[in-house]
């Protein structure tokens, strides 16, 4: 069983983080780290119990959904990994409210190696970018964490191989063009 923990104490209200988490992959969404060229998190309706989406090869739905308060996404994608994930906020004072992301799952089969070197790397620079993005809202002096340089180079590994999947795609749509018009 992997269990994955990253909180941030916010300078907030819990209002103003509720916010946050009701925005999800909106077109006002300010807590997921797009800006930092991670991919997009979409979803086939607007947050609600049974949404389903994900981001990148992650797949998952919206198993509960408590708005302004915690999401909580039970993955479908990638086969063996078996879980959740979600974001909570607990109010810590009137002006501060802790947001909390929580991973649990149960990982089958192969799905431990990939974990372990590629998705865990990527999961926790990711959410730890989400929890920048709120960080900096409501404290714009604060400097974002750094990826450390094996994430660097599995960002860069996905970005060759997206590269070489759309251009494997182009190159079948060519051939299928080329030989209908013969």
């Amino acid at each position: 069983m992997v269990i994955n923990r990253h909180e941030r104490i916010l300078k907030a209200s819990p209002k103003a983080v509720g916010v946050l988490i009701d925005s999800l992959s909106s077109s006002h969404d300010q807590l997921w780290p797009h800006n930092r060229g991670w991919p997009a998190i979409q979803f086939d309706r607007p947050l609600q119990v049974g949404a389903i989406g994900g981001h990148g090869p992650i797949g998952y739905d919206v198993k509960t959904y408590t708005p302004s308060q915690e999401i909580v996404f039970r993955f479908t994608v990638p086969k063996g990994f078996n879980g959740t994930h979600g974001l909570h906020l607990e109010v810590v004072s009137p002006n501060q409210t802790r947001l909390t992301h929580v991973l649990e799952a149960k990982l089958e089969g192969g799905v431990w190696f990939a974990w372990t070197f590629m998705f865990r790397p990527m999961h926790d620079a990711l959410v730890e970018d989400a929890l920048d993005n709120a960080q900096i809202l409501f404290e714009p002096n604060i400097k974002r964490q750094s990826w450390s340089l094996y994430v660097r180079f599995l960002r860069f590994a996905m970005r060759l191989i997206r590269q070489a999947s759309t251009k494997t795609k182009v190159e079948q749509i060519q051939a299928e063009v080329k030989h209908g018009s013969e």
